[in-house]
């Protein structure tokens, strides 16, 4: 727990993003992590300053590492040992409202798809 460095994939689990750490391993496969900017491997080290950038759901969420830790801990150390400096989501006025048809409705109609390209602005 005094180590310098931990695995990127162990942090991430610690610190609670992750669920498990295979969850975290295989995020790491797939390109969603990324320390200082590069892309990360599971057994990459992170140590103190390094910042994280997780893609969870669409959005990135921008972690800084305060202190490494490897063993899954009590949530209140795990808060102290990351800083999280992901902006707030935009309010949801803002955000574009996305129509949404009845499961099994079928095709829209002519008429429907119209008032659906004039609701997006085509």
């Amino acid at each position: 727990m005094t180590d310098a460095s931990a695995r990127v994939d162990s942090w991430l689990w610690a610190v609670r993003v992750y669920k498990t750490r295979s969850a975290a391993t295989a995020a790491c496969r797939a390109g969603h992590v990324r320390v200082n900017g590069d892309r990360a491997k599971a057994a990459q080290p992170v140590r103190p300053g390094d910042e994280l950038r997780v893609r969870i759901a669409g959005f990135d969420r921008i972690l800084v590492v305060k202190r490494p830790i490897t063993k899954r801990v009590g949530a209140a150390v795990a808060a102290e040992a990351v800083d999280d400096r992901t902006p707030p989501p935009p309010p949801r006025e803002m955000t574009a409202f996305v129509p949404v048809r009845d499961r099994g409705a079928g095709r829209p109609t002519k008429r429907e798809r119209r008032d659906i390209d004039r609701l997006r602005g085509r």
